[in-house]
């Protein structure tokens, strides 16, 4: 679990980035490709889905996010979520990399 603070119109936010969190967060990029493609009658679902996953996101989010911070505090989440996958890739690649060397050498 990773605490990431995050600034939206000079305003404060801290994040808990859980394994719950990340995994909501690419539950909501699903659901908003799953809305464009989207049948008209299946729209008012989809649209209830990505509402509660937002406000399960900002669950995450101290102080509490009001209705005009909401938009920049996700883009700010999925960017933290975004980054903090990026590191976790860095990572694997170069403990293989250096278990690869170690075999090498034998």
């Amino acid at each position: 679990m990773i605490t990431k603070e995050i600034v939206v119109n000079n305003v404060k936010f801290k994040v808990m980035l859980t394994d719950q969190i990340i995994n909501q967060v690419e539950n909501l990029k699903s659901l908003n490709v799953s809305v464009a493609d989207a049948e008209p009658e299946d729209f008012e679902q989809i649209s209830s889905e990505i509402s509660a996953t937002i406000n399960e996101i900002a669950t995450a989010v101290e102080p509490e996010v009001s209705g005009e911070y909401l938009d920049g505090v996700m883009q700010e989440v999925f960017k933290a979520v975004d980054d903090k996958k990026t590191e976790v890739a860095k990572q694997i690649k170069q403990k293989d990399d250096k278990i690869s060397k170690k075999k090498s050498k034998k």
